[in-house]
């Protein structure tokens, strides 16, 4: 039986918190709440400070799955993941947080409501300006999860928004050997090596094999790192066409969609099928025998949604069941990376975790933002929003922002935004970029030698300003949310919001992108 709400009347007093135990409590506000902290389930997921109203549901639901918290999608009210906050007053925040894995936390008027998905759990209550009671926050979960290990965030160059799916042995070859002395610790292979989404071989591009490149990379003297998706698998894939007893189904026994990406539908693997973790574990072991000693493991939110398991446990809890796996098996001397992963289960078992969307080469899409109300799609607005709401996280984790740009090439953004992007590496201390030296002028190339080399002096001075070394930058051009479409607009947005949801439609994106990558493809073996 369902127990009653616990309910909270009175607050703790300014600059202090207590903690609590409860499945399910209620915190009544001394008044209206001027300022909302809602916080998304995974990396992508929005994080922001908004007026305490109700958001328009994301769109499309197809792509639900893969961007947001699928179980509370639809919620009517003000909602965040595991964490929320009010502000009150100008400098009195007062911060709800769970201290466990599957917690969700809901504005409903004038109270807080929390609630576990299985069981008891601790909350943790905190009230002061707004530095006092995130710091309260990361203290106790800290000492629940651990923290991040003492070593320093490497300087990554990584493939994919230079070149995505259009990689082979050749062109990589090229990059790496166009880096020169640039000063990267990492040279990360991302995604288009594989066979297929689930199949974590070399394709024909790579015939050499994967041993082989992780021995070029390190013959520049650089680690080499290794993009992946363990936790899906594409339709298509053998593994989900061999092993459908590893992937996660519903009570109708449907299998849980874990989304639509690569022209097909994705699905979700089970980390609780003893068989699916040993794949898992020896899938990592292979990976470090190839050379690989940073990893990125990508679509991790996969292994917490909602369905059936083999073994009827918390999701949050299975998907950290599977972490630990990935962890023990890659060992502890790899660097993990986690991306599209639920934020409170993956702490104390990455070195680092991506804390907002893809950044792209465009500031913001006007379809996305306005017409979908869609804040998880790759885009530099988006990306600097949420990674500033979530750098609350640093003192648990290396925050990664993403790549920064320097080049004109292949990307729209202003020199401003292009220097936020760069100035927000700083305030992470995670720097990464994907640009091709060869595309660089000889002061491009320069700008990031210097950028590489600099440790910055940080200081925080309010929610959106922050001085680096002589200069402040403020972020708050990103961290504004679009009007919603109102009038001829919404029905616009209405009929964007169809197509979105139709395969086809995907389908035929799918096509035009693969068309868009095979001219620039042609273009670099021009270069060549």
């Amino acid at each position: 039986m369902p127990t009653s709400p616990l309910h909270l009347n009175s607050l703790p007093p300014a600059s202090d918190s207590r903690i609590v135990s409860a499945s399910s409590l209620r915190l009544s506000l001394p008044q209206p709440a001027r300022r909302f902290f809602r916080h998304g389930w995974q990396s992508w997921s929005l994080a922001a400070w908004t007026d305490p109203i109700v958001l328009p549901v994301q769109r499309p639901k197809l792509l639900h799955p893969m961007q947001v918290d699928p179980v509370h999608a639809d919620e009517r009210s003000p909602h965040s993941s595991w964490v929320a906050a009010v502000e009150l007053a100008e400098t009195d925040i007062l911060l709800l947080g769970a201290l466990g894995l599957d917690a969700h936390i809901k504005l409903n008027g004038d109270q807080l409501q929390g609630q576990y998905d299985a069981g008891e759990g601790e909350w943790l209550l905190a009230r002061g300006d707004e530095t006092f009671v995130f710091a309260r926050y990361t203290d106790e979960l800290g000492r629940r999860f651990g923290k991040k290990p003492e070593r320093p965030a490497p300087r990554v160059w990584c493939s994919w928004y230079s070149l995505y799916t259009a990689i082979d042995e050749a062109t990589l070859h090229c990059a790496f050997d166009s880096l020169g002395d640039l000063p990267f610790d990492v040279l990360q292979v991302d995604d288009g090596w594989q066979i297929s989404i689930g199949d974590w071989e070399a394709n024909t591009k790579f015939p050499s094999g994967m041993r082989a490149l992780a021995e070029r990379i390190k013959a520049t003297g650089r680690t080499a790192g290794l993009w992946l998706a363990p936790l899906i698998a594409a339709e298509s894939s053998q593994l989900f066409r061999e092993h459908r007893d590893w992937f996660l189904r519903d009570v109708k026994g449907k299998f849980v969609s874990a989304g639509f990406n690569w022209g097909e539908r994705l699905f979700a693997l089970d980390t609780t099928h003893p068989a699916g973790l040993e794949w898992l574990a020896t899938l990592m072991k292979q990976v470090r025998l190839w050379g690989f000693d940073y990893l990125k493991l990508d679509f991790l939110y996969a292994g917490a949604l909602p369905g059936k398991r083999r073994v009827d446990m918390p999701r949050e809890a299975a998907y950290r069941q599977g972490l630990k796996v990935l962890r023990e098996a890659m060992g502890l001397d790899a660097f993990f990376l986690t991306c599209g992963a639920p934020i409170i289960p993956s702490l104390g078992l990455c070195d680092a975790l991506r804390v907002g969307p893809d950044v792209s080469g465009k500031w913001e899409d006007p379809r996305d933002a306005v017409m979908l109300y869609n804040f998880t799609t790759p885009g530099t607005r988006n990306a600097i929003r949420t990674t500033v709401n979530r750098l609350w996280l640093q003192p648990l984790v290396m925050t990664d922002p993403d790549v920064v740009y320097f080049v004109e090439r292949e990307n729209s953004l202003s020199s401003e935004q292009k220097q936020l992007l760069q100035d927000l590496a700083h305030v992470c201390r995670f720097k990464a970029t994907s640009d091709l030296p060869q595309w660089m002028t000889p002061a491009q190339r320069e700008s990031l030698r210097r950028f590489l080399d600099c440790t910055a002096k940080v200081q925080r001075l309010d929610r959106s300003r922050f001085q680096i070394d002589d200069h402040v930058v403020d972020f708050a051009p990103a961290l504004s949310l679009p009007t919603p479409a109102t009038g001829l607009a919404r029905i616009q947005a209405a009929l964007v919001s169809w197509l979105g949801n139709q395969l086809l439609a995907f389908k035929i994106l799918k096509r035009i992108d693969d068309l868009a990558l095979q001219r620039r493809k042609k273009g670099l073996r021009n270069e060549e």
